[in-house]
């Protein structure tokens, strides 16, 4: 009996490896056919310029917890946040594999995006819980602000790498 489980090993083993094998190559299939154009076509508006005057060149918001939460629109604004952070990482990773970036923007960017994200689930938890409660429009603004943070940093890295492209990210954002 305990044969049975070791003579399925192998088995296991070589099925792990075929699914990650194939992970891999549809990652780099998936590398591969990006473009600055389709990864800033895959931004979604989230209505950052309603957020800040200073919208992608300088970090803050302009408007209250209250207000943020309105502007956005809610869970579905949060949500954008939390699709563009992930998009405007990959165009990090992308700028990173193209040419010189540096270190310190690209983990600035990371941490960014990772930040928005944890926000925009605890509030998305929050929210199912409590409504739009002061908790949840605070969160909501942390991580709003944290987003004109991330999307300044990022026209930045355009502005260095990718000049040609700014035009359609700041149309897009």
């Amino acid at each position: 009996m305990l044969s049975v489980p070791f003579s399925a090993l192998p088995f296991l083993v070589l099925v792990v490896a075929a699914l990650s094998l194939g992970w891999w190559r549809s990652v780099r299939k998936h590398r591969k056919g990006q473009s600055w154009e389709s990864l800033i076509g895959r931004l979604k508006d989230c209505n950052g310029r309603e957020l800040s005057s200073q919208f992608l060149w300088r970090e803050g918001l302009t408007t209250g917890p209250e207000e943020t939460w309105n502007r956005l629109g809610g869970l579905r604004g949060l949500w954008s946040l939390y699709s563009n952070a992930c998009v405007m990482m990959e165009m990090a990773e992308f700028a990173a594999r193209r040419g010189d970036v540096d270190a310190e923007m690209l983990e600035t960017l990371r941490c960014n995006a990772a930040q928005i994200r944890l926000c925009v689930m605890a509030v998305a938890a929050e929210y199912l819980v409590y409504q739009a409660n002061e908790g949840v429009r605070m969160q909501a603004f942390r991580a709003a602000s944290v987003y004109t943070g991330m999307a300044a940093c990022m026209a930045e890295l355009l502005r260095k790498h990718a000049l040609v492209q700014l035009p359609q990210f700041v149309a897009a954002m």
